[in-house]
């Protein structure tokens, strides 16, 4: 018998960009360990439509 996973699938959406109302959407998929971060989380990742590095923040 296998192990439950406890990683999830996550999405990562811009805020910078939804705040400012550029059309698009940079938007990241990754893990996370469900059981040591319950929280969302919040990466610093390159937004391709502002052409810089941003806070991405965990969407539902």
């Amino acid at each position: 018998m296998g192990k439950k996973g406890n990683r999830i699938q996550v999405i990562l959406e811009c805020v910078e960009q939804r705040k400012i109302g550029k059309s698009g959407s940079s938007r990241y998929i990754t893990t996370k360990n469900k059981k040591n971060t319950p929280n969302r989380i919040e990466l610093k990742k390159y937004n391709s439509i502002l052409r810089k590095y941003t806070v991405h923040k965990e969407i539902k």
